[in-house]
């Protein structure tokens, strides 16, 4: 093949993976969002609504991010992100089937991280 050929190809290649990898993320976002209301109908895990509510009354502030994981273990945990008053960044584990806190993460603008850790609540 010439060198030419070969630039082409790879070319193509990079194109390909580019056009394919936003379409693999979004087949995985939808995937992961019918797991998630799948587990609240099936009352594995509290609604998103919910969640949020309770927390806001401890944990005032602008709700950044939020993700739901499932650990090997099954447990659903709500990994959340709030930007309080005073530019602290607050990071939350909570258990998504009963809302307990599990651990919280505070960082303030320009200093290093600190935190504590609740033990999880068992039934």
């Amino acid at each position: 093949m010439s060198k030419r050929a070969l630039q082409w190809l790879g070319m193509a290649v990079v194109l390909m993976a580019a056009w394919s990898s936003p379409a693999v993320s979004i087949a995985r976002e939808r995937d992961d969002h019918e797991r998630a209301r799948q587990a609240v109908e099936a009352g594995q895990i509290l609604p998103l609504k919910t969640i949020l509510a309770r927390m806001e009354r401890e944990v005032p502030g602008e709700v950044l991010e939020v993700e739901l994981e499932q650990q090997d273990s099954g447990v659903w945990i709500y990994e959340i992100k709030v930007l309080q008053r005073g530019g602290v960044l607050t990071k939350l584990k909570l258990d998504a089937r009963t809302g307990a806190m599990l651990k919280t993460r505070a960082q303030r603008a320009g200093t290093r991280e600190r935190g504590h850790e609740r033990d999880r609540e068992r039934d």
